[in-house]
């Protein structure tokens, strides 16, 4: 026992060592960053409020939706106002600002951010609606509400990006990794989204900073809306580096559309696995070339080669 106890101190002398080399991963500003749990309660909260009548509110004892909302939004108040305050330091025009300063600007932040929960609703309905009428196998709308992982990760890119357009670093962020890791569904809270926004099934879909999605927009599991290149690094920020997508496409699982300068018109349509690098006009249908299967059984047979004909239901695979 001495011994194990020795070798913890002598483990710990080390790391205490190694804490002070003055890099990133050095630093000890225990008060000074977000905290991810408060974070995520503040969302799950904003899920009762957005769905009064789904969510129960285990926390609380009231007996009418107004008390137990006007409870809910002063918790909500508290906990963003303070996490808003402690990452302010990230944006350029507030890193030598004094406290009452940050106080001030946080609390108008939190404030104009609930005056957008209306908005956020409004679209989230539309949400909904494009979900039971483009999934068959939804039965109804409170199946969607309840389950649905692709509705999930929208209700939170759409706080986030609320809070993204009022220049609040990290929690957008946060929310939208939260729903990330539970859904397979990465979007950046960056991200424009249009009314009617569907997504079926989803795990591994991809969308980044600054794509721009209309209206009526299908994506299905696996697609990717992302950047041509990253290897600019940091010189490509602020830049339009997403496509484009106008009102009523619908993008096939496993599609990739990349590019800033890409633009996507008005209904068109997106075959499964279609690699897309270029603008697409409106109303068109995009499907990938005809590809070939290779069977190779053992190394006493030749390798048989067999072209895959690309019918309807290889276009409209999900």
């Amino acid at each position: 026992m001495a011994d194990i106890q020795s070798q913890i101190t002598n483990l710990t002398d080390k790391l205490m060592d190694d804490y002070g080399k003055g890099r990133v991963i050095d630093e000890m500003k225990m008060f000074a960053y977000p905290d991810k749990n408060i974070i995520i309660d503040i969302l799950e909260k904003l899920k009762i409020v957005i769905y009064p009548g789904y969510h129960r509110n285990r926390n609380y004892r009231t007996y009418t939706v107004k008390n137990n909302i006007s409870l809910l939004l002063e918790d909500i108040i508290y906990n963003l106002m303070k996490q808003t305050s402690i990452v302010m330091k990230y944006a350029p025009e507030y890193q030598n600002a004094d406290d009452d300063t940050i106080a001030k600007e946080s609390e108008r932040i939190t404030f104009d951010f609930l005056d957008k929960i209306p908005k956020i609703r409004e679209y989230i309905e539309t949400d909904i609606q494009a979900f039971y009428d483009g999934d068959p196998a939804a039965y109804n709308k409170d199946e969607i509400i309840c389950t649905y992982p692709g509705l999930y990760a929208i209700f939170t890119a759409r706080i986030a990006h609320e809070l993204f357009l009022l220049g609040v670093p990290l929690l957008p962020r946060i929310m939208t990794e939260h729903a990330h890791s539970l859904t397979g569904i990465d979007i950046h809270p960056g991200t424009t989204i249009g009314k009617y926004f569907f997504i079926d099934h989803g795990t591994g879909i991809v969308i980044g900073e600054t794509t721009v999605i209309g209206n009526n927009v299908k994506v299905y599991q696996g697609v990717t809306l992302g950047a041509l290149s990253t290897r600019g690094g940091q010189n490509l920020r602020g830049k339009k580096r997403h496509p484009t997508i106008h009102d009523n496409v619908t993008i096939y699982s496993g599609a990739s559309i990349l590019g800033g300068d890409t633009v996507i018109g008005k209904n068109v349509v997106i075959g499964g696995n279609a690699f897309i690098t270029s603008s697409i006009p409106e109303g068109a249908r995009v499907s990938v070339k005809s590809q070939e299967l290779m069977y190779n059984y053992d190394s006493k047979h030749s390798v048989e080669r067999k072209e895959i004909e690309l019918d309807e239901t290889w276009f409209y695979m999900i």
